[in-house]
């Protein structure tokens, strides 16, 4: 069999697949494991500690390492939970599509709602950001044009097609892993070089006699585990992969284990070269700390690639992401139905991918950094403890994966997932719970009025063999 041959059979076999769950094939497969690893990637940001690095040092009393150790610990179980779910169900709708089969129609799109509040506003918390870092270095430029500049960019390069998009993300993913290798190689040369280092490694910044305790775990996670959000955006593309079951269950583990470990490297070397967490500012902590160990140049560097990072290939993501949610749940008919349009020549969702983009700048004009963190926060982290809860359900309880086995992987994991998440939600302050539940009391009420008193469930869902 050639190549071709294997590939259209491979093809046929994924069609057939979604077909079986009621739906389509409108979305072109493309997508290979790798493409999905390096989409998770720049989803979660490779150098995302660069930005937020003083403040987890501080809250850590100069143990920023430890914190990101624990946090991947924390969203590990989560993660498996999608993997589950991915594997049994290679739909573009995620953890929407998700809950849907793994607990009921109402409750998938009520979740659905919830992780829209990630999706939906977490471009527009992005555009904010980098447009701050862009007026800071080009204070002649109107802050308003950045946000449009990017908003433009991304949203072009999503409806062109998710070939572009995973070759932009390629580039990106080249130019960020260059930017790690020269913080760990160039940091380590400082402190174990003669040009003002300590001389020496050290395990300071992952263990300090005395301070560490219980609540400092606890502190530490609902710090750290909300940076690693991002890993679940790799199942909205299930449609757009080839053999989605094994290849997108498989790039949401690499790219997890990746970026702990890219995180770890970043924030030990940073902690190795300046020890006293007390002796940086918070806001530009690492950034300083860079430029004491390879000079001024290299911080300027470092601020360049971290605006292009978010500001395209962050954003360029997590858009991506947010259309196929909107994509999955229009055509169940629980949305408009124009977000479901399908580009002709590209294949893409279009009008969902420019809906975000028109979204994001109304939301960039209305909303502040901290409101819309608090949002995204809300959404992303009730919606996983309903994945978590699924799992249970659907494997545990209706499958009876119940041997030792399934107690582990089905039963204990999204347990202790949840009870993690659960303890991270409970941080939340009084507003962002006021919103969070305003926003599923809409939901509530849209889903009562589209399902007809929550009794009428999708066409495609009564097709399933679920």
């Amino acid at each position: 069999m050639s190549d071709n041959q294997k590939d259209q059979f491979t093809q046929d076999k994924d069609s057939k697949q979604l077909e079986e769950f009621g739906y389509k094939p409108q979305l072109r497969r493309v997508l290979s494991m790798w493409d999905l690893t390096v989409y998770g990637l720049l989803f979660m940001v490779i150098i995302a500690p660069h930005s937020i690095y003083g403040f987890v040092n501080a809250d850590s009393q100069g143990m920023a390492p430890l914190v990101y150790l624990i946090g991947f610990c924390a969203m590990f179980f989560t993660a498996l939970s999608y993997c589950c779910m991915a594997k049994r169900f290679p739909i573009a709708g995620s953890v929407y599509s998700y809950v849907q089969h793994g607990i009921n129609p109402h409750v998938g799109f009520v979740v659905g709602w919830l992780i829209l509040l990630d999706y939906v506003f977490v471009p527009a918390l992005l555009y904010l950001i980098v447009a701050g870092w862009c007026e800071a270095l080009f204070p002649q430029i109107p802050f308003v044009f950045w946000i449009v500049f990017f908003i433009v960019v991304n949203t072009y390069i999503n409806i062109r097609g998710i070939q572009m998009t995973a070759m932009t993300d390629f580039v990106f993913f080249i130019v960020e892993i260059g930017i790690v290798l020269a913080i760990v190689i160039g940091g380590l040369m400082y402190v174990l070089g003669d040009g003002g280092g300590a001389g020496r490694l050290t395990i300071d910044p992952f263990y300090k006699p005395g301070v560490i305790n219980l609540t400092f775990i606890a502190t530490a996670c609902s710090i750290a585990a909300l940076n690693f959000l991002g890993f679940d955006g790799i199942s909205t593309l299930a449609e757009e992969t080839r053999n989605p079951g094994r290849n997108v269950s498989g790039a949401i583990l690499i790219s997890l284990f990746i970026i702990g470990a890219v995180f770890l490297a970043q924030t030990y070397v940073a902690g190795l070269i300046e020890p006293n967490w007390e002796a940086v500012k918070p806001e530009t902590a690492f950034f300083d700390i860079m430029e004491k160990a390879m000079g001024t140049g290299f911080k300027i560097l470092l601020l360049v690639v971290n605006i292009l990072a978010v500001g395209i290939a962050n954003t360029l993501n997590a858009q991506a992401a947010c259309s196929r949610v909107l994509f999955s749940m229009s055509r169940d008919g629980l949305l408009p139905k124009f977000l479901s349009k399908i580009h002709p020549k590209y294949q893409t969702p279009y009008a969902g991918v420019t809906f975000i983009g028109v979204l994001s700048l109304a939301c960039a004009m209305i909303f502040t950094v901290d409101g819309l963190a608090r949002l995204v926060n809300f959404g992303a982290i009730s919606s996983f403890v309903v994945l978590n809860i699924s799992v249970i359900r659907y494997f545990f309880f209706i499958e009876k994966n119940q041997d030792l086995y399934g107690l582990v992987r089905y039963l204990l994991c999204p347990i202790i997932g949840s009870a993690i998440l659960l303890y991270v939600w409970t941080g939340f302050d009084a507003l962002t719970q006021i919103v969070g539940f305003s926003w599923l009391a809409i939901g509530l009420v849209i889903g009562y009025v589209k399902s007809k008193g929550y009794k009428e469930v999708p066409d495609a869902f009564k097709k399933s063999f679920v």
